[in-house]
């Protein structure tokens, strides 16, 4: 099973059980532990799993993180959990002791749905304040499968890890930022366009119409992006859409085989009109289930129709009312019976 697919299998797990995990203990087994599986490690494996591995640091000893993974006899990655009701955001000052504590380069917060994942990025052996990556497994983007693919025990590579690792945790707060600043444009933001667009003073009263000026404008940029992309995504549809209806129509007209005799019995039919109408009004189209011959290229004046396609031979002779009655026909000459109908068909649609 792929990687998304074991993810998103614990994310339907969480959505079934969460209401009857009571304890941290069971948030564990229930969420974390077939999530470090899916990354690829053995939970009954202790030289990959340690679980309460002991972090001493200093006097402080009997300090143990939840779960350590190990590489080469290294430890990797360390957890600590929460119960899954549990904000994070009152717990990583005691994971912030534990990755000093053990060397690691990766620590990981969660509570099971919730995952927060650290490293050192701005001090060496001194785990960041903020997150580099953050994952709510019930909310899960492609993006975030891509990011979390690298921490798995196939693909694990600490340099990549960490090279990556800086820029993933400024753009995510480039991106709290930004989304901070179009729902309440600050005064620095609003006064960096007031500045490029407008020549007077910026008192009091001209910033407050320019917050509302630049919530408005960024709200309008937004909407017209979004509504490029729909009118893309459509247009593409529907020459995608145009192309495969091309496709269609190439493949039915390359299934279809004019026979000799479907020729020839055209030329008998050609003979006898030809004595009341001009020859190249006579065409013929052929299809896949019968050999149509039509006047003026008509589809609206059929004048007979040939039905070869079967051991049997039918021709098809049309009345006033544009109705098909197919006959059978032992040869093609005997075509020539149907002489008087034909003619009477071409005299239709001539008066």
């Amino acid at each position: 099973m792929e990687l998304q697919d074991k993810l998103k299998a614990i994310a339907t797990k969480i959505g079934k059980l969460k209401d009857k995990i009571d304890t941290e203990e069971s948030t564990k087994h229930a969420f974390v532990l077939p999530f470090i599986n899916a990354l690829g490690y053995d939970t009954f494996n202790p030289l990959e799993v340690i679980p309460e591995f002991t972090a001493d640091l200093g006097l402080k000893k009997g300090e143990k993180v939840d779960y350590a993974i190990f590489q080469d006899e290294t430890p990797i990655i360390i957890i600590e959990c929460k119960h899954w009701k549990e904000n994070l955001d009152q717990h990583n000052s005691q994971l912030f002791r534990y990755f000093h504590a053990t060397k690691t380069r990766f620590a990981l917060l969660t509570n099971g749905i919730h995952y927060r994942f650290y490293t050192d990025s701005e001090h060496a052996n001194k785990m960041d304040n903020k997150p580099f990556f953050e994952l709510d497994i019930t909310k899960m983007k492609d993006n975030d499968v891509v990011e979390i693919s690298k921490f798995h025990k196939s693909k694990f590579d600490i340099n990549k890890i960490v090279t990556n690792a800086s820029a993933l945790k400024y753009t995510r707060e480039i991106k709290k930022c930004i989304s901070q600043e179009l729902i309440e444009p600050s005064y620095e933001f609003t006064k960096l366009f007031a500045n490029k667009v407008y020549s007077g003073r910026l008192t009091e009263k001209v910033m407050l119409e320019f917050t509302n000026l630049v919530h408005k404008a960024f709200h309008q940029i937004l909407s017209e992006k979004i509504n490029d992309r729909l009118n893309s995504a459509l247009n593409k549809e529907a020459e995608t859409q145009q192309l495969d209806n091309i496709t269609i129509e190439e493949e039915a007209h390359n299934k279809i085989i004019t026979t000799d005799e479907e020729l020839e019995g055209y030329r008998i039919v050609v003979a006898i009109l030809r004595r009341k109408i001009a020859v190249d009004r006579i065409i013929y189209r052929d299809t896949q289930s019968y050999f149509g011959i039509l006047l003026d290229d008509n589809n609206r004046k059929p004048l007979c129709r040939l039905h070869f396609n079967s051991s049997k031979k039918y021709i098809g002779i049309f009345d006033a009312a544009k109705k098909e009655t197919k006959i059978l026909i032992p040869t093609l000459d005997a075509i020539y019976q149907f002489e008087d109908q034909l003619l009477n068909t071409v005299q239709l649609y001539e008066d």
